[in-house]
């Protein structure tokens, strides 16, 4: 149970005309001219709320969750002295006000009932179903007396985990916690300091990511209020010093009126006056705020195409600030939000930032998951007459659910949590992760998107693709080209990963300082700690160049039209049969013997040397040089020139250059009994683990 008490977060300055305004819901109109020995009827403006965003809905199962939700909680008082049932009213009232469907709403009138009251879930089911039922139970808390200090970690687990099967359970959370804090004055400060930084940590977080901009601003100024005083004081003091800041605003605004209407566009201009968070950042980013700072202008249109017609004729008909134009609505933030940002001057040389959206992209700005309804509605499903928002009728996925949370950080925090046991590990990684508050998009080489928080680097794509088998993850190509697992990826890169096939491979401890995402690093821990005698092993070729040597094997296999000369192949390509070559002479009667694709051929002709004709013999033995690209791992050149051996050929001399970035560069010149083995033994170098390339030398050489 939570105290209600003066709203720290209140304040005089007017909020123009949002389009949700939670605020003007306050303790009177809850409780309207009832006595404390009468419990409030405020299921009227329940009422009135839901009917406003769902006018066919059906409201007796709510008539009939708030019976029982009151005669569950009758005799119980908040510390401030109101019945209890005022709190569960509220936190309906709010969800009603944000467009929640009837489910959601049933469930946020008993979603305290399992919790402090005898009512149990099966009770609940049997009045009200199985999904009321699966909401209640998600927001329902631990019991300290079960669990200890880890009740409210595991507590918040278990309403991630409902959360993944439905994001309803915590659009309530979100809810309760607003009303909570709203009413924290009465705690005692300790406490109240200690859940505005769990609402701070976790809950503001979770309400960015699930798009409710509505509740989050709230929660952002009532936090402020506990944790910093001394600036709440400081940025409510300012606002009200700018009470006429608006002023600078509306005339703006009159002017786009003008633009638009003259452009023949219908659209709505309305001026938005910031929260005292965003101002006091806007403070702190640029200083002394002129008058446009405490607010932006928000135009609503009735199409996509009208956002653009609106941008166009601002940019026009004003000076644009280019650097502060950002289009959402072309690629969504992963929260849902779309939106057009720019910003514009007027004549006086007065900058305001001006956001362009639809009706319907205003509403999901604002009430997020929420204003999509039931997301879980199928053609026939229940709430689908119930004005199930925009998924509703819509064709359900093949057994899974349509929940366009999901498949982003909701799904990478549900699989981590589970490799999490320890609450301690879990709530220091969740609260981690959260802080994470921007995502990027990146694609796989293969085909597929990967949704990753931003500074993500190759290590975590990996063990966002491929689990615990990035385990074996040799390095990377980002937008075609090799990269080391350090690299930091950016929204809209293409990312192939290269995995090592042994799968005894693992990853090294220097991987932990490049793991940004709770589920890479977790991954990376569990097998360090399950493999300690590895912590310790090299993770790359050696550093020194060193060079092996065998007996030099006879010269060539090729046959020239010039009696007496001597044949050399070129060292700088290396031709075998069946090669097509050419020669050309030089000094001591030597012919130097070139595949004609090689450089050295275009150069020999710029100095116009006469070619010569060149065959092959019946000997079937050559001499070739290979190139080598790989990265770095323990028995790699033991792997390479075994591989050699198997197919029966002879090195001649092998270099390895020092390691770069976890690359590693050998050169072999081998013989080969036959050149009709030379493909196979390149496919055969290619396929050793961690080799990504091999070549035939083709560089320049002086003749």
């Amino acid at each position: 149970m939570s105290a209600e008490a003066t709203n720290p977060g209140a304040h005089s300055r007017r909020r123009g005309l949002p389009r949700i305004d939670l605020r003007r819901l306050g303790r009177a109109a809850l409780l309207g001219p009832a006595s404390r020995d009468r419990l409030p009827d405020a299921m009227g403006h329940v009422a009135d709320a839901h009917r406003a965003h769902h006018p066919d809905a059906d409201l007796s199962v709510l008539r009939k969750a708030y019976v029982l939700a009151e005669s569950s909680h009758r005799g119980q008082f908040r510390k401030s002295g109101e019945p209890y049932i005022t709190h569960p009213l509220a936190v309906t009232l709010i969800l009603a006000e944000l467009g929640a469907e009837t489910t959601t709403l049933t469930a946020s009138l008993l979603h305290d009932t399992v919790e402090d009251t005898d009512v149990t879930l099966d009770q609940v089911r049997a009045e009200f179903g199985d999904e009321v039922c699966y909401l209640v139970d998600g927001v329902t808390k631990l019991e300290k007396v079960d669990y200890g200090a880890a009740a409210e970690p595991e507590t918040f687990r278990k309403m991630l985990v409902a959360t993944g099967n439905d994001v309803r359970v915590m659009s309530i959370k979100l809810a309760d916690r607003l009303h909570n804090m709203r009413t924290l004055g009465v705690m005692r400060p300790e406490k109240q300091a200690r859940i505005a930084k769990v609402t701070r940590d976790v809950l503001i977080p979770l309400a960015e990511r699930l798009g409710v901009q509505a509740l989050k601003t709230e929660l952002e100024d009532l936090v402020f209020a506990i944790l910093h005083p001394e600036e709440y004081a400081h940025t409510r003091a300012l606002i009200a010093d700018n009470a006429t800041a608006g002023d600078a605003l509306a005339a703006i605004s009159e002017d786009v009126r003008r633009v638009l209407r003259e452009a023949d566009i219908t659209a709505e201009v309305l001026v938005r006056p910031r929260h005292f968070v965003s101002v006091h950042r806007s403070r702190l980013k640029r200083g002394e705020l002129r008058g446009t700072d405490f607010g932006r202008l928000l135009v609503l249109v009735g199409e996509d195409a009208d956002c653009y017609a609106v941008l166009g004729e601002l940019h026009t008909c004003f000076t644009p600030v280019i650097s502060e134009f950002k289009d959402f609505i072309a690629a969504p933030k992963f929260n849902l939000y779309q939106s057009l940002h720019t910003a514009v001057a007027g004549p006086d040389g007065a900058v305001a930032e001006v956001l362009i959206r639809t009706h319907q992209m205003h509403k999901v700005a604002e009430a997020g998951v929420v204003a999509l309804g039931n997301p879980y509605a199928s053609v026939d499903g229940a709430e689908a007459a119930d004005g199930a928002g925009p998924t509703a009728g819509a064709e359900p996925y093949d057994g899974e659910r349509a929940d366009p949370t999901r498949p982003g950080w909701l799904s990478r925090l549900l699989e981590w949590q589970q490799a999490a046991p320890d609450p301690d590990t879990f709530w220091t990684t969740l609260r981690a992760d959260l802080a994470q508050d921007r995502e990027i998009t990146v694609f796989r080489a293969e085909g597929g998107l990967l949704g990753l928080p931003a500074g993500a680097t190759c290590v975590d794509a990996a063990y966002a693709q491929y689990g615990e088998a990035a385990h074996g993850c040799l390095g990377a190509r980002v937008n075609g080209r090799l990269a080391p697992l350090s690299t930091v990826l950016s929204d809209g890169d293409t990312v192939q990963l290269l995995l090592d096939r042994d799968a005894a491979s693992g990853p090294s401890p220097e991987w932990l300082d490049h793991a940004r995402t709770a589920a890479a690093r977790i991954a990376i821990t569990g097998w360090l700690a399950a493999h300690p005698e590895a912590v310790g092993t090299p993770d790359a070729a050696p550093r020194a160049s060193h060079a092996l040597t065998a007996d030099r094997r006879g010269a060539a296999n090729a046959v020239v039209d010039l009696p007496g000369a001597t044949v050399r192949l070129a060292g700088c390509c290396t031709p075998v049969p069946p090669d097509a070559v050419t020669g050309f002479p030089v000094r001591g009667g030597v012919v130097r013997v070139h595949r004609q694709e090689c450089r050295a051929v275009e150069r020999m002709r710029a100095l116009d040397r006469e070619p010569v004709t060149v065959s092959w013999g019946d000997a079937s033995e050559c001499q070739v040089t290979l190139y080598v690209e790989s990265f770095g791992r323990p028995r790699l050149l033991a792997d390479l020139t075994e591989t050699i051996a198997t197919a029966g050929a002879a090195i001649v001399s092998a270099t390895v250059e020092p390691p770069s970035e976890q690359r590693v560069r050998h050169t072999y010149t081998l013989g080969l009994p036959d050149a009709a083995g030379l493909p196979g033994l390149m496919r055969a170098m290619r396929d050793v683990p961690g080799v990504y390339d091999v070549s035939r030398a083709q560089h320049p050489a002086t003749a």
